[in-house]
């Protein structure tokens, strides 16, 4: 009996430890989705799957090469992930690292789109340059890092005020997380496409730029013409109405409430014909 109840406690030990690491895991994977350290991480896999295939198929010279790059590759990641280190621990000492996050609420996300709609109108009809890109599954917290922080909560008069000109916010772009302004006057990297017009600036080349490193939705106004442009996916939008602009971003931020809205009424059909 004794020896049942030993062999019991280390099945339950197991499965603790095993749960335990996932967990941890998990919240790791957390606090690096906001960085660029994803890219990176995609990197390391495709070494070590390398590595695998290599010495499948006999490849002694790739093998030892790969060898070599994980061997001394633990210093690397040290070095390279140093600013996420650094992230994890200090979320760590707060008592964050262990904290749930929520996403966003839908009826928020709707208001959000709205107050940027809203926004983009008042200063498109009077040519007020603005440059807005919205968080989604790649972070961009490295970014964030760079601007002004505000932690705020999206209003269309919070986003006029801050691209009204010579103000002390107005340059740079604003990054909108989690239906919150997380930052402003924070710089985007530029795309170095050769296919860009001539005839647009550093807001659309920033906006682009911003698109091809991440899956950002990026709103411009130009401040020359007044036309509204949008890039996702390191496509431009150009020349957009009003209708058209609101059209595309509700599309693209609010496809989760569109899915849940159609998910719970087909439940709520089959509960009327079962019933």
């Amino acid at each position: 009996m004794p020896f049942e109840d030993f062999t019991l406690w280390k099945y339950l030990a197991t499965i603790v430890d095993i749960l335990v690491v996932w967990y941890v895991i998990y919240k790791l994977i957390n606090v690096i989705r906001g960085t660029k350290a994803v890219q990176l991480l995609k990197g390391i896999f495709v070494i070590l799957l390398i590595r695998v295939l290599s010495g499948f198929f006999g490849l002694q010279t790739l093998s030892w090469m790969m060898e070599q790059v994980i061997t001394y590759g633990f210093l690397a990641i040290i070095i390279i992930f140093q600013p996420e280190l650094r992230r994890a621990l200090e979320q760590l000492g707060r008592g964050r690292f262990f904290a749930r996050s929520s996403g966003p609420d839908d009826d928020d996300q709707e208001k959000a789109v709205e107050a940027i709609v809203k926004a983009t109108d008042y200063m498109a009809k009077r040519r007020i340059g603005a440059l807005i890109s919205i968080e989604r599954e790649t972070g961009m917290s490295d970014y964030i890092e760079t601007g002004i922080s505000l932690n705020a909560k999206i209003t269309s008069e919070l986003l006029i005020n801050i691209f009204i000109p010579n103000t002390p916010l107005h340059d740079g772009a604003v990054i909108l997380q989690k239906n919150n302004v997380a930052a402003a006057a924070c710089y985007l990297p530029l795309s170095e496409s050769p296919f860009i017009s001539k005839e647009l600036g550093t807001r659309h080349r920033a906006a682009l730029g911003i698109s091809e490193v991440t899956d950002s939705i990026t709103v411009v106004v130009s401040e020359e013409t007044g036309n509204i442009s949008l890039t996702k996916n390191g496509e431009l939008h150009r020349n957009l109405t009003l209708d058209g602009f609101r059209e595309l971003l509700s599309a693209e931020l609010l496809i989760n409430t569109k899915v849940k809205q159609a998910s719970s009424a087909l439940w709520n059909w089959r509960g009327k014909s079962n019933g």
